[in-house]
């Protein structure tokens, strides 16, 4: 997730913490036979069964696109949305459940028939005309108003909407996507998205993916993205200010759109130069870059705290630092490509970015991963790195903390050291290959793992995934 450049409680793996048209094959909802009358489906859940987060996400349909537009008023810091799903269902349903909390819905529709709708918290339940049938696809369109705002997570820190001096640093991870637009807010569920954002002519809108252009008139400005490739909800932003543009295409090709707060650019100058080298030492590390498009948002957002991996385009609350932008450059492939299927996993999100760290600070002449690691395990068993095993953090407050990043780095680098350089790599590419825009499991890596190495790595992965406290010296 989100990488910290100084000690908090939040993360930093070595200081103690990205319009449906005929380019996006997006089916258009229809009507597949008429739906027999409410008693004839289900309820979906209303949430997808994720241990730390019991009403993240929804059951019963899964979210192929989203359409967002939006129009963000930064002096009243007022919000206009409508939000267009294309789902299909999964089983037949009489009602079902759409993560969203704070905002007005102003109107509701299902395949443009008005439905009915409550709120209960973080749930809009939306009862349509017509009980949807298993398989059916169909289209929800919700227009909602209101002030958006943060959410607070089980740690302490903000998520979502959150406002800044010149209009909002907007990032969702874990539960924040809601603040802004009504989703199936699960990584579990993946999806593509139009973006088509106003807001004041002096002010930048920037989302996800490829940028498509702007357009000014009346004073107010338009811009619209498109992000293809699936997306989880939570890597979903919209993040406005005053910025400095910067466009380029790399030479593989990669659109490149980078936007500076003005107050940051000395500092983020140096560092944003680095950016086509570090995905091009990526790649060649991890594999082809899973995006078309790529950049930085370098917001000045000092309330923050923290950077996130949002896809293809990574929002940092200031000047990152050359390994900050290592890590969050690394999610693209750990993380928004090959996502989690729970958040108990996440170490597979932070502790892969954390040891890309390790790796680029080897081979670009800093430490190698060999001297961080042994600089960790010289810690004290009371030190909060031991406090609880990567793979199973035990609650949605500690996803965040120490253990997942360098600890998670830290059984990465047993994991090299057992099966040799040649072996770890092949692993390493292999896993995100077999999962490109899809899913993973820690058992699913632990697998992958034995089968490219043809070892039993039960006795490290135990150790250093699972057992409590400070594993004995390597």
């Amino acid at each position: 997730m989100r990488h910290i450049r100084q000690q908090s409680t939040r993360r930093s793996a070595l200081l103690g913490r990205g319009a449906v048209v005929a380019t996006v094959p997006v089916a258009v909802a229809a009507l597949l036979a008429t739906a027999g009358p409410a008693a004839a489906g289900t309820t979906g859940a209303s949430g997808a069964g994720d241990p730390y987060f019991k009403l993240a996400g929804n059951g019963g349909y899964h979210v192929s696109h989203y359409g967002l537009t939006l129009a963000y008023d930064t002096a009243s810091r007022h919000l206009d949305g409508t939000a267009v799903l294309t789902a299909r269902a999964t089983e037949s349903l009489t009602r079902f459940d759409l993560d969203f909390e704070g905002l007005k819905v102003t109107g509701l529709t299902v395949d443009q028939v008005k439905a009915d709708f409550s709120r209960s918290g973080q749930e809009l339940v939306v009862t349509p005309r017509h009980a949807l049938r298993k398989g059916q696809e169909f289209r929800v369109t919700v227009t909602y108003s209101g002030t958006p705002g943060p959410v607070t997570d089980p740690d302490g820190s903000l998520d979502g909407w959150i406002p800044t001096d010149d209009g909002a640093f907007v990032a969702g991870e874990p539960q924040g996507a809601m603040t802004w637009f009504p989703a199936n807010n699960h990584p579990r569920d993946k999806a593509s998205y139009d973006f088509t954002i106003t807001v004041p002519e002096n002010r930048t809108a920037v989302a996800n993916g490829v940028y498509l252009g702007k357009r000014t008139a009346h004073g107010k400005t338009t811009y619209r993205w498109r992000q293809s490739e699936p997306m989880a909800a939570y890597l979903a932003t919209a993040t406005v200010g005053k910025f400095k543009v910067e466009q380029y295409t790399t030479r593989d090709g990669i659109k490149v759109y980078n936007a500076v707060d003005p107050r940051e650019a000395t500092d983020t100058a140096r560092v944003l130069k680095k950016l086509p080298s570090v995905l091009e030492w990526e790649s060649k590390v991890f594999g082809p870059y899973p995006f078309r498009a790529a950049g930085a948002i370098v917001d000045h957002a000092p309330d923050v705290g923290y950077a996130l991996e949002t896809q293809t385009r990574p929002v940092y609350d200031s000047a990152p630092s050359t390994s900050t932008l290592v890590h969050e450059s690394a999610h693209q492939w750990f993380g928004d490509s090959v996502s989690l299927t729970s958040w108990k996993d996440i170490w597979l999100n932070e502790g892969f970015a954390t040891y890309a760290e390790w790796l680029y600070s080897e081979q670009h002449g800093g430490d190698s991963a060999q001297e961080t690691f042994d600089d960790l395990y010289s810690r004290g068993a009371s030190d909060d790195l031991w406090d609880f095993p990567p793979a199973d953090p035990g609650s949605g407050a500690n996803i965040f903390d120490t253990p997942v990043y360098a600890r998670g780095a830290m059984a990465l680098h047993e994991l090299r050291t057992a099966v040799g350089d040649p072996t770890f790599y092949r692993i390493l590419r292999a896993w995100v290959t077999e999962h490109r825009a899809g899913h993973g499991t820690t058992a699913q890596f632990e697998s992958l793992a034995e089968r490219e190495s043809g070892k039993n790595l039960d006795k490290l992965f135990q150790t250093w995934l699972y057992s409590e406290g400070k594993p004995n010296k390597p």
